[in-house]
């Protein structure tokens, strides 16, 4: 079958870096902003050397998006592109620091023009999406009280999650706990960036110090067999990105990417993008991977969109809508 139609749920995407490289270059020209040396010389994709280059690239084809206006039509440009990967249900990491600097009265102006673009998308496509609100690692834990404060602020059915992203190996988990402490008493489900450059300790440690029911990445935790056990029995769920792995070299190749040794030892996974156009893949092609290098079938697939469902940060009116999706 072709699993571009298959009915998919994504938990993990960064709204700025599932951004099509022809958009940014399109706001670029806008705003007469000389963005020419973060694309590839064919003008299709995003060019950089390295994680950290990586980093700065995503970073400067943010400084285009500089209105909600530019946020509205983002989202409604990655959303229909989801969508027409057979995606139902995204769940988005969206940053206050790109979005009015992290100040709370801004937040809200650009947090409403992404709702509006949701909602048309939802209309539009048959797309549902939640917000993640996300931190930046690297701009280290006084920035991440705003973010965290920004979230609190929004809390509701649209902003449904707290994390933390970027740079993996800046300070240690708990750094972060005021922030994560914060969103937790607003309500918000959480969610960090962990082990993925970082060794099972940061998984561990991040689960220990920050309490999250779901880790972004998470893959070195297979080198722990009482670490996969723990996740295991306590449910945390992995947000897997494969394509992200294996581009960046976090994994040495689809054939021997982390995920199927962590589902044989029960541990909770889930398949996801991370930031589609840098890693040039898609969902459709995040399932043709997996079933090229592990022989997975519908049935597998069927059962690790159960575990996403189960594990997404929505109310259950939301989940039982899209479950009806995943069932047409």
């Amino acid at each position: 079958m072709s699993w571009r139609e298959f009915p998919k749920v994504e938990l993990h995407l960064h709204l700025e870096g599932a951004a099509p490289p022809s958009f940014i270059r399109g706001l670029a020209k806008e705003k007469h902003i000389d963005l020419s040396g973060i694309f590839t010389r064919e003008g299709d994709g995003y060019a950089y050397d390295d994680f950290d280059h990586f980093l700065q690239v995503y970073e400067a084809a943010c400084t285009t998006l500089q209105s909600p206006e530019d946020f509205r039509r983002l989202t409604l440009a990655v959303l229909e592109e989801s969508a027409s990967h057979g995606v139902v249900y995204t769940e988005a990491f969206l940053s206050p620091d790109f979005c009015g600097g992290g100040d709370v009265s801004a937040w809200r102006d650009y947090l409403a023009a992404i709702e509006d673009a949701a909602a048309e998308a939802e209309r539009s496509f048959g797309i549902t999406l939640r917000g993640i609100v996300t931190a930046i690692r690297h701009l280290g834990p006084e920035q991440a009280k705003t973010a965290a404060l920004c979230a609190a602020e929004t809390a509701g059915p649209f902003v449904t999650g707290f994390g933390l992203a970027g740079a993996e190996l800046v300070g240690r988990p708990g750094d972060y706990a005021w922030s994560f402490d914060m969103a937790r008493e607003a309500g918000l489900s959480l969610t960090c960036h962990a082990g993925e450059w970082g060794g099972p300790d940061m998984v561990a440690d991040t689960i220990r110090d920050l309490k999250v029911s779901r880790i972004g990445h998470g893959i070195s935790a297979v080198r722990d067999p009482a670490l996969c056990e723990r996740l295991a029995e306590d449910g945390v769920v992995l947000e897997v990105c494969p394509g992200s792995n294996v581009f960046l070299g976090a994994a040495k190749s689809w054939a021997t990417h982390p995920i199927a040794e962590l589902r044989e030892r029960e541990v909770k996974v889930t398949i996801s993008t991370d930031d589609p156009p840098y890693f040039h893949t898609t969902m459709t092609k995040e399932f043709e991977g997996l079933e090229r290098a592990f022989r997975w079938g519908e049935e597998d697939f069927q059962e690790l969109t159960e575990v996403a469902l189960a594990a997404a940060f929505c109310d259950e009116e939301t989940r039982g809508k899209v479950k009806e999706r995943l069932t047409r």
